[in-house]
């Protein structure tokens, strides 16, 4: 009787290892590479034929001439994928007021804005995974003019690209429009350069 039971016991396990552990991941992978295969594959945005990075993850651009996302407090540095998180200081923390006041002046001097002038909210506070690859439009036309400026565009063409590449927030009616800051800077490396 005991025999009996082991064998059926290790039966049911070497089954369930073929179903769960191969058939299952096969057909999943199988279905989501025929059905969505650019979202199955990372959501990689090409540059030129190589992957520039996901559509999915923000990314740090420092240069004048690009548009910056919101801040990371990922990792030591940020933008560590593999350190994923938000700073976890709550709302009264003093360390994260005073980092919120610094971003508020360092994104005013930035983008050639005064001392009275609104600061969206997402451009001073990291999000919960501190790798949103997405910002507010409020925040993208901000960036605008010194993205123009540092590139020798006129405001208006710039400011049109963030029209053009801002999403409807999604079903309609959850969150708020966005513009992924990837494919917005890709944009702008597209443009043509000013005559000189």
């Amino acid at each position: 009787m005991l025999r009996r039971q082991l064998v059926a016991g290790v039966a049911m396990t070497f089954v369930m290892i073929v179903l769960t552990g191969i058939l299952y991941p096969l057909a999943v992978t199988g279905a989501s590479q025929a059905l969505w295969p650019k979202q199955a594959n990372g959501s990689l945005v090409d540059r030129n034929g190589a992957a520039a990075g996901s559509a999915l993850l923000g990314q740090n651009f420092t240069q004048p001439r690009y548009f910056r996302p919101r801040p990371s407090a990922a990792g030591a540095n940020g933008y560590d994928g593999l350190a994923s998180g938000g700073s976890n200081l709550g709302p009264s923390n003093p360390k994260l007021l005073d980092s919120v006041k610094d971003r508020i002046a360092a994104y005013r001097q930035a983008n050639l804005l005064g001392d009275d002038e609104f600061v969206p909210v997402d451009a001073v506070t990291a999000s919960a995974s501190g790798l949103d690859p997405d910002i507010s439009v409020a925040n993208a036309r901000f960036q605008a003019r010194r993205v123009a400026q540092a590139r020798g565009l006129p405001a208006d063409r710039v400011l049109q690209l963030v029209h053009d590449h801002t999403q409807s927030r999604p079903w309609g009616f959850l969150g708020e429009d966005a513009v992924n800051v990837l494919e917005l800077n890709l944009a702008v490396d597209r443009l043509p350069a000013p005559a000189r």
